[in-house]
């Protein structure tokens, strides 16, 4: 268990912390409780968290716990790496609320498991996939934000001038994402880039949240 002396994972700016504790006085028993952070998965190209309160009691022997000002904060083992050095702010946009400022980023293996190491190896990073990764950005996530959809660039061969692209959000595991990738995002592909050969889908769409999906 890290010392609360060295506590270094994470920290709460001044207007986060009284946020924080603002909310924690309507828990009972708010002594007893501590402010949970995890990662629990990847977004886009950041990971996903959950917040939450918790008996500090509960906290596994391998937890990091540390206490920023009056707020204990508990880190599961699994995320302390994932988290360490990170800030807890509150953002004024969008009618306020907490936001995690993390330097650290996820793996290319943690943002697609299961995808073959030789299409990650790939990169994105090529003439073909810098511009499609503007398209992605300034044309196609614009569109399809609506429903809470998003597309992101996993890969692009530039040799066979493939590719690879991930869906997420609303349009995982959505009965209309194959329409979606083709008449949709493919197409703004193939304006921008006329060489494009192939737009390939490698969305794990049978864990989405839309139950529609039926894969082949």
């Amino acid at each position: 268990m890290t010392s609360i002396d060295t506590f270094d994972v994470l920290t709460l700016t001044e207007e986060a912390r009284n946020v924080v504790i603002d909310a924690l006085s309507n828990e009972t028993p708010s002594e007893t409780l501590a402010l949970w952070v995890e990662v629990t998965g990847t977004r886009g190209a950041g990971y996903s968290y959950d917040l939450y309160f918790s008996e500090l009691n509960l906290a596994p022997d391998d937890a990091a716990i540390g206490r920023d000002g009056e707020v204990t904060i508990v880190v599961p083992a699994a995320s302390v790496d994932r988290l360490r050095g990170s800030r807890l702010e509150f953002a004024n946009e969008g009618g306020g609320g907490l936001v995690l400022v993390n330097p650290n980023s996820p793996t290319p293996e943690e943002i697609n498991p299961g995808l073959p190491p030789e299409i990650l190896e790939l990169g994105v990073s090529g003439p073909l996939g810098s511009v499609a990764l503007v398209v992605l950005e300034e044309q196609v996530n614009p569109s399809i934000a609506s429903h809470g959809g998003r597309a992101d660039l996993v890969a692009m061969n530039e040799e066979t001038k493939t590719a690879y692209i991930k869906l997420s959000g609303g349009c995982q595991g959505c009965s209309m994402s194959r329409l979606t990738l083709s008449q949709g995002i493919e197409t703004m592909l193939r304006e921008a880039i006329p060489e494009l050969a192939s737009v390939l889908d490698v969305t794990d769409h049978a864990s989405g949240e839309n139950p529609f999906y039926s894969a082949e």
